[in-house]
């Protein structure tokens, strides 16, 4: 990445701080993958129970190796399932989580989130439940308005997480949105979150490198 390049995303993170705080988010901005894993590791305590969304961005920016790594903490691990009942069961389980990480699919300027999921248990615990949400967002997730975000999902997220998820959906087999109504959608909620209700509970990891969709 370009020296030019990596000052932007600097500038532009204080930008979207500002707008963050003014929303009631916790704001920070790492420049590289490395600052992001000491960072969260920091804001995971001694003792915590901690849970987390699918998130290709948590995994790349090694936030997963980390918390995987850590043995003073409880890690509710989705990846553990071997049956829909105890999928359903973690799902159920990390809302009582104390820490929860995950990304956004999209946020603003303007510093509002905006997530589209397919059966929600992400964007529900975003919404109410665990006492921390700590959301790892690559600078390239950066875009003007709400619906630029919508529209980001639509042309890059979905499609990418369909082929991913080996889904079958049109945006899987043709690599665009139809709009669709199919079995394996994944777009059934859109939540915007323009507020945190609590301050400060939910902690936005800006970072200087393009992670996830």
């Amino acid at each position: 990445m370009s020296e030019v390049l990596k000052k932007t995303y600097e500038i532009q993170a204080k930008t979207v701080i500002k707008a963050l705080e003014k929303r009631n988010f916790k704001g920070y901005y790492c420049p590289d993958c490395a600052s992001v894993v000491k960072l969260a590791d920091e804001l995971t305590p001694q003792g915590a129970t901690v849970a987390f969304g699918g998130s290709v961005s948590v995994t790349e920016s090694g936030v997963m190796g980390m918390l995987k790594n850590r043995d003073d903490i409880h890690l509710i691990d989705r990846s553990k399932a071997t049956t829909p009942e105890e999928t359903k069961q973690i799902y159920r389980d990390s809302f009582s989580s104390d820490v929860y990480f995950m990304s956004t699919n999209a946020i603003t300027l303007d510093g509002e989130l905006v997530n589209i999921d397919g059966n929600g248990n992400r964007v529900a615990a975003l919404i109410y439940g665990p006492d921390k949400i700590v959301m790892i967002v690559g600078m390239n997730k950066l875009v003007s308005t709400v619906e630029d975000a919508v529209n980001r999902v639509s042309d890059i997220a979905a499609p990418a997480n369909g082929v991913r998820l080996n889904k079958q959906t049109p945006c899987a087999t043709t690599g665009f949105c139809h709009d669709c109504l199919s079995p394996e959608c994944m777009c059934s909620h859109t939540v915007i979150t323009r507020r945190c209700y609590t301050p400060d509970r939910i902690h936005v990891i800006l970072v200087g490198e393009a992670l996830g969709y």
